[in-house]
């Protein structure tokens, strides 16, 4: 861990902490304690003035504007059954526990990352944010894909990595360890929220 500083204009990104994504087993946390961390930040990030984007992932009814592309990945006979009767109607509603205010910018996005397709670099941008704190579920994919698309806008790029979690410890440690060390820097909740307090 190396984070030494943060931007005056850095933004807050938490990444798909809704009741369809909070809700299932997650490791090396919980979702509960993902979004306990996430508020955290988020009311730190608030206090001093500075962007929270709340990141959700929603489809259409009929999934028209979910991903088609082709992949090997085993079919979720669960997941298939969902697409069947529709998504849950609080599947994309961020849980109650973050605290979300109106001040907070909001991002649907209909795939894994939070770039494409989205406002989110135009949100960005227009308050001068130069470097992003992540944070979320799952870490993988929504928190991954948002980072090298970050990375890619030329910001940089902060991972709290207590305050996200994953489906399978693997795929989790595989990220931390070897993806985001070459796109950004990695913290704790308490080493950023030290650096934002100093």
């Amino acid at each position: 861990m190396a984070l030494t500083i943060l931007d005056p204009k850095t933004a807050l990104v938490l990444i798909d902490l809704q009741h369809g994504i909070v809700a299932p087993p997650s490791v090396p946390l919980s979702g509960a304690e993902v979004v306990a961390r996430g508020k955290e930040l988020a009311d730190a990030f608030r206090s001093r003035g500075l962007p929270v984007v709340l990141v959700n992932v929603s489809f259409s009814p009929d999934f028209g504007d979910a991903p088609k592309g082709r992949d090997d990945e085993e079919p979720d006979p669960e997941e298939d059954e969902d697409e069947d009767e529709g998504m849950p109607a609080d599947f994309a509603v961020i849980v109650d526990e973050l605290g979300a205010q109106d001040t907070d910018i909001r991002v649907t996005k209909h795939q894994w990352g939070a770039f494409h397709g989205t406002d989110l670099d135009t949100q960005l941008r227009r308050r001068g944010v130069t470097q992003i704190v992540l944070a979320g579920l799952v870490t993988s994919r929504g928190v991954d894909t948002t980072a090298r698309e970050a990375y890619a806008h030329n910001y940089s790029v902060t991972f709290a990595v207590d305050a996200m979690a994953d489906r399978g410890i693997e795929v989790h440690d595989n990220a931390i360890e070897r993806i985001f060390p070459q796109i950004g820097q990695r913290a704790t909740t308490a080493e950023i929220l030290k650096l934002l307090s100093s």
